[in-house]
């Protein structure tokens, strides 16, 4: 029965977290309300299903260069062809509504080894409807048979949720009624999300799910939220670093779950906990142009609320016995080496006298955990610079020498993607950990404050 407008108002408040009477289920909960990909093997050959696929890549000459989120998907992929259902992928690629898939699908053909045809222009944008092109092709298509659709962002009906409030909604929601009818009634009824770093308000990812008779999650982010993450839900060590203050709401998501011992931070985070830490001790720290009210709405501005959030935090866990290792000196936008930030400055780098406390924290916690490193779990997000720069990369650079030695000595080390994956391959080597997450955003969301968007769509669609 195709989805009323009171209904799709409804579930989009879920989905931005605006209904009062929904209980906030942690990540566990999710994964046990949402099928996987198993439980779909009695459909029948022939039956179209649906992918929302990780597809933002920009493949390079061959398979294996620049495609990893695409041979993320090859397993679920190759299970619907071994079941002889019609897939259909679709998915974004970049921000840029007029960036193409074209290059997307030629390289899953090659990666699954069968051509898979590119269906463009498959929405009018005015009408939200379907063209009958795509539902003769779905309907034409041989068991077994790939095809994808072009970049959904393209479609301004895909984007609407990104900013959007729960007053907006009864403006939203009768086009996004009638895109997720249309993909039912003319694409397929069955769903299947495997696109483990699509954590934005897509309506592809949290409002096509809610007109779906089916839905289930991919061999690949099945395997990622019920290993690497569900390890990390333990981690006793975080480092976590990064320009966005707002981190700090995931930082006490993870101190809340009880589980953490030690936190080394960076960038502006970082100094958001060191001017906490010397208040509560009676000293006095100026964060420069980042507590400068004059630079309110950049990125690295820490508003007066978010001061405060870090005080209670600090207070918070030093009453736990949780061990903050905070930077000591900093480098600053000319270069130079400053134990005090002070005001018209910025810090773009951790100090050398900082890389060197990190040094000896990281000793004293391999040396704590030698008996037990094997279930010992360190998670480790952003960088402490601006790496890209080379005069403020030190601090990264050598932090990824630890993270080599916490894994050398037989404690499992996550990355959180992003640039932390980034700098691993600057710096390093996949190998020197244990394993980087291909997105970073995702993984945040599931391990801190909010819920990963895509995970509340499936579970509420599940319910149904």
């Amino acid at each position: 029965m195709p989805l009323t407008t009171d209904q799709m108002t409804a579930w989009c408040r879920r989905i931005l977290g605006a209904d009062p009477d929904a209980q906030k289920p942690t990540l566990e909960q999710f994964l046990a309300a949402i099928p996987r990909l198993d439980g779909l093997a009695d459909l029948p050959s022939g039956t179209p299903v649906l992918i929302r696929g990780d597809v933002d890549a920009k493949p390079g000459a061959s398979v294996g260069e620049g495609d990893i989120r695409l041979r993320s998907m090859e397993a679920t992929l190759n299970y619907c062809r071994s079941k002889g259902w019609k897939t259909i992928v679709f998915g974004h690629i970049g921000r840029d509504p007029e960036k193409s898939l074209d290059k997307v699908a030629a390289r899953l053909g090659d990666i699954l080894g069968c051509e898979v045809p590119l269906l463009d222009d498959w929405l009018d944008p005015e009408t939200i409807t379907i063209s009958d092109a795509v539902r003769q092709a779905v309907e034409q298509a041989s068991p077994g048979a790939v095809c994808v659709l072009q970049n959904t962002r393209k479609y301004d009906v895909e984007r609407v949720l990104w900013k959007a409030k729960p007053d907006d909604l009864p403006e939203l929601a009768p086009g996004l009624t009638q895109l997720a009818n249309e993909f039912a009634a003319k694409v397929a009824k069955v769903y299947i999300h495997e696109a483990f770093s699509a954590g934005s308000l897509d309506s592809s990812s949290v409002v096509v799910p809610a007109a779906m008779e089916k839905v289930a999650m991919g061999r690949y982010i099945a395997e990622q939220f019920e290993g690497p993450l569900r390890d990390c839900l333990g981690a006793q060590l975080v480092v976590f670093s990064g320009l966005k203050v707002d981190k700090l709401d995931d930082l006490q998501a993870m101190i809340d779950r009880g589980k953490i011992q030690h936190i080394i931070t960076g960038g502006s985070l970082a100094v958001a906990l060191k001017k906490a830490a010397e208040e509560l001790d009676g000293r006095e720290f100026h964060l420069g142009e980042s507590e400068d009210p004059a630079n309110k709405g950049k990125p690295f501005y820490i508003p007066p609320d978010r001061l405060e959030q870090a005080k209670r935090m600090v207070a918070e866990g030093r009453h736990k016995g949780i061990e903050f290792v905070m930077p000591v000196d900093f480098v600053l936008q000319d270069g130079q080496v400053s134990e005090q930030i002070g005001p018209g400055n910025q810090q773009f780098d951790v100090g050398p006298a900082s890389s060197a406390r990190y040094a000896e924290a990281v000793g004293q916690f391999i040396e704590k955990h030698r008996a037990d490193a094997a279930e010992t779990v360190v998670f480790h997000n952003g960088v402490f610079g601006m790496f890209e720069d080379e005069r403020f990369e030190e601090g990264t650079r050598n932090f990824i020498g630890q993270l080599k030695r916490m894994h050398e000595a037989g404690i499992k080390v996550y990355v959180g993607g992003g640039e932390g994956g980034k700098a691993i391959d600057k710096y390093g080597s996949p190998d020197d950990v244990t394993y980087v997450f291909t997105a970073g955003g995702t993984v945040l969301n599931a391990l801190g404050s909010e819920p990963v968007p895509y995970l509340v769509a499936l579970a509420a669609a599940a319910r149904r």
